[in-house]
């Protein structure tokens, strides 16, 4: 496995320059491998104020496990704002596009999968790649030019809305506390939807009661409405932050649970059909 840091940005263009030091950064986990594979660039949750290692290497070594390339995202949060995660995001995915040939990456079989706010970071991308906010992140600042669309999108138990049913944590660490309402209703994700969002993998838990249901269901029934194909799983138990539902992601508040943790397999089998690829 060729696991190495790769910076996203050269010196001078990280918009988000602060006294700590912080630049967002790219982890690979590419695969040794003659035949071109697909991808999945994973951005991990942490409500826009931090990133959790419980949703970054375990999920990425279970896609190497099916075949997969992985990569993981560690993007701006609080205090940055946005758009600089979108930006990263938009950065990281033209990178991975751009060493397609090095990495043995299908160019146009690579996922964006996010979990919670990471979830919200994965829709963005999704849903604005086109977007002034996102285009400046091609090599040296040029145009995406398209490279940062995703092929899919995978989002577990993820922010959605900043409406009815908002995770006020999330928003208020990416737009700052008090934002106004336009630019809530920015980054409120079920009105960016259209036919150019990709196709997407959802699941959710009713029981969640940090993200509701509902940004799922909201999403959801905008791809519906937009003729955008896609897969929603709502399992009737488990908390928030549950990634991959193992004992390896398990903590004192995040118990294992053997029904839930099918999530992945269902969606790798998903994903394989939907890049028309089998390991």
């Amino acid at each position: 496995m060729k696991h190495e840091i790769v910076k996203l940005w050269d010196k001078g263009e990280y918009g988000g320059a602060m006294d700590d030091g912080f630049e967002p950064w790219l982890e690979t986990y590419v695969l040794e491998s003659r035949a071109e594979r697909p991808a999945v660039l994973i951005c991990p949750g942490g409500g826009y104020g931090y990133r959790t290692p419980r949703e970054s290497e375990p999920v990425a070594l279970q896609f190497n496990a099916a075949g997969f390339h992985a990569f993981v995202l560690q993007y701006s949060v609080a205090p940055r704002r946005h758009p600089l995660p979108l930006r990263d995001a938009s950065r990281a995915m033209c990178i991975v596009r751009e060493r397609a040939a090095e990495w043995k990456v299908r160019a146009d079989s690579v996922a964006i999968l996010g979990f919670s706010a990471g979830g919200h970071l994965a829709a963005h991308l999704g849903t604005c790649w086109d977007k002034p906010e996102a285009q400046s992140a091609g090599n040296s600042g040029a145009p995406a030019a398209g490279l940062n669309r995703p092929d899919a999108l995978i989002l577990c138990y993820p922010v959605i809305t900043a409406g009815d049913y908002v995770h006020p944590g999330s928003i208020d660490n990416l737009l700052g506390a008090g934002a106004r309402e336009a630019a809530r209703r920015a980054v409120s994700l079920e009105s960016a939807v259209s036919s150019r969002t990709p196709p997407t993998f959802i699941w959710h838990t009713c029981q969640d009661q940090a993200v509701p249901v509902e940004n799922s269901l909201l999403f959801a029934e905008a791809l519906r409405n937009a003729g955008v194909p896609f897969e929603l799983h709502v399992y009737h138990r488990g908390l928030h932050g549950l990634s991959l539902a193992t004992p390896e992601t398990s903590d004192d508040l995040h118990r294992p649970d053997a029904h839930v943790a099918g999530w992945i397999g269902i969606c790798v089998e998903w994903l394989g059909e939907v890049f028309g690829w089998r390991e």
